[in-house]
């Protein structure tokens, strides 16, 4: 793999990974576009873990504060806003992680064409869009209470199907909850932690036991691109997104679904 290859795809990860507009499916597309050979197993885990140390790193403070007011929840049985939140995290992960595990293979073989990824760009993002469209919301994430977590959860677990996009999906599930689009942003970035570090465990556990040979400097560029490149979309996205709105996405996805049906149905 030469090094334009893995910049651009460390690239196509950082952005596209907390954008609604599905970063499985760009990953997917790239080789198929550019007749690039499949990057590999290797390859998707370092670019993972790049978006995992932007988002960590974004939200250190965030994170700290969650951390130990959960742990002190352990003990006291108290829940202040940060302890909850932190409950939150981990109770909205469930679902998805369930779903995983269930359907990994139906996901990894029959779902993973371009007709399909095309079908969820397009539906998925008019459900975005609708969302958007009628939102009232001012909510904050601290805010948030059992049933958005469960309907936001739930929501995240169709994220499995190339093309939705788990950021995209999540956004939509809290502004539909009344949430506002910041409060629905920065829960979908939290929510993205627990489930990136999920897969790639499950990604290395594969890598492991396949035994491939690996390419570590490919690897370190692309964790280092993919983190620079994610950490930037997060804070212009959180910097933009009252004021943008999920319309200029929505057509986006709308734009490519088309013109993939074009190129391959």
């Amino acid at each position: 793999m030469d090094w334009l290859q893995v910049i651009v795809l460390a690239i196509v990860q950082g952005v596209t990974e907390f954008l609604p507009v599905s970063s499985s499916a760009h990953l997917i597309l790239v080789p198929v576009l550019t007749d690039w050979a499949d990057q590999g197993l290797a390859f998707d885990v370092a670019l993972h873990l790049g978006s995992l140390s932007a988002v960590v790193i974004y939200f250190r403070r965030d994170i700290i504060g969650m951390t130990t007011s959960w742990t002190r929840s352990l003990t006291t049985r108290q829940l202040d806003a940060d302890a909850k939140l932190a409950w939150a995290v981990i109770l909205g992960t469930i679902p998805v992680g369930l779903a995983g595990l269930a359907f990994k293979d139906t996901i990894e073989t029959v779902l993973r064409s371009p007709v399909y990824i095309a079908a969820g760009l397009i539906v998925f993002g008019l459900l975005l869009s609708w969302a958007d469209w009628r939102h009232k919301g001012e909510r904050t994430e601290h805010q948030m209470n059992w049933k958005d977590v469960a309907v936001i959860g739930l929501f995240q677990a169709v994220a499995l199907f190339p093309g939705t996009s788990r950021s995209g999906i999540t956004m939509t599930a809290g502004l539909l909850m009344g949430l506002s689009r910041e409060a629905s942003a920065r829960f979908s970035f939290l929510l993205s932690i627990p489930v990136i570090v999920l897969a790639c465990g499950l990604e290395t556990i594969n890598l492991i036991q396949a035994d491939v040979v690996v390419d570590w400097l490919a690897m370190a560029g692309g964790i280092v691109a993919s983190g620079v490149s994610a950490y930037l979309c997060i804070h212009f996205f959180l910097e933009f997104i009252n004021r943008i709105g999920m319309q200029p996405f929505v057509i986006y996805r709308i734009v490519l679904g088309v013109a993939l049906l074009w190129i391959f149905y």
